[in-house]
């Protein structure tokens, strides 16, 4: 079974401790109202997918093609999206909410995001290049890459050389990271190492694709059993069952003025019959 995976916010780094004593660095994310917005289908889509939403966007900042679309799900306007494919047998219900604990403690997961950027670097910094000399020879280039080519054949730089240029700020996926904890009231997923993105940076996180699945881990997916669903059904039933007291009332009071018209003209009956 291929299941889906959460869209979550990196808070930082801290550690753990394990009941040995030993503790354990782990980075926080936060699993903020990760709801499913949209679901592909065989049928329509060609694929099986299920299309998340997570954290919260201002609606005048939502273009109207997107309010159109959260509204169609019935949930908040989302500030990240993102599509997971999953087997047909792990498709989500629209509008339902994912917690921390679609993940178990002990699973390992693969976790993508985007890398911290650091502008244009030089070969010493983004592919670890010795560089030349630090004292004798050389004259205001230690840091340099020295020669790219070769001589008159080739006559060119192969494509691919390694030079420098822009580092960072790309996907990068970390595979078999360990999840060590899960807290589903304070919405947070503690995972064994760092991962890849900066504080506050979107990452999404999935079963790892080279472990097998663990015996706890919820099929299809740990969802958060929320009473706000039954909101609009409670409210229908008191709306309904004010109609009927409103009913009952105008039934009651319609009652009470005719008996008070037969009471009131009851007297003026017996007048004429004498």
């Amino acid at each position: 079974m291929r299941r889906s995976g959460l869209i979550a916010q990196k808070l930082g780094m801290t550690r753990v401790f394990q009941e040995d004593g030993s503790h354990v660095p782990v980075t926080v994310l936060h699993v903020d109202n990760c709801q499913v917005v949209d679901q592909r289908t065989l049928e329509r889509d060609g694929y099986s997918a299920v299309q998340l939403g997570a954290g919260k966007a201002k609606v005048k900042r939502v273009g109207k093609a997107m309010r159109g679309h959260f509204a169609k799900a019935e949930v908040a306007p989302k500030q990240r999206l993102a599509e997971f494919r999953v087997s047909e047998d792990a498709l989500i219900e629209v509008g339902a909410e994912l917690s921390p604990a679609h993940f178990a403690p002990g699973q390992y997961v693969d976790v993508a995001g985007t890398s911290i950027g650091k502008g244009f670097a030089g070969v010493m910094k983004r592919w670890g290049f010795a560089g030349l000399r630090a004292s004798h020879g050389v004259s205001i280039s230690h840091r340099s890459q020295g020669s790219t080519g070769q001589c008159q054949d080739p006559g060119k730089v192969f494509k691919g050389k390694k030079m420098a240029g822009h580092l960072g700020a790309g996907r990068v996926t970390m595979q078999n990271l360990e999840v060590i904890a899960a807290d589903v009231d304070a919405g947070l997923l503690m995972i064994k190492g760092s991962i890849p993105g900066p504080r506050s940076g979107w990452v999404m996180v999935q079963d790892a694709v080279k472990k097998a699945m663990h015996k706890d881990t919820p099929i299809p997916a740990g969802l958060i059993e929320r009473p706000i669903d039954d909101a609009p059904r409670q409210a229908e039933a008191e709306a309904e069952a004010e109609a009927e007291a409103a009913t009952d009332e105008a039934v009651e009071a319609s009652v009470d003025a005719a008996a008070d018209t037969v009471a009131a003209s009851a007297p003026a009956d017996a007048a004429e019959k004498e």
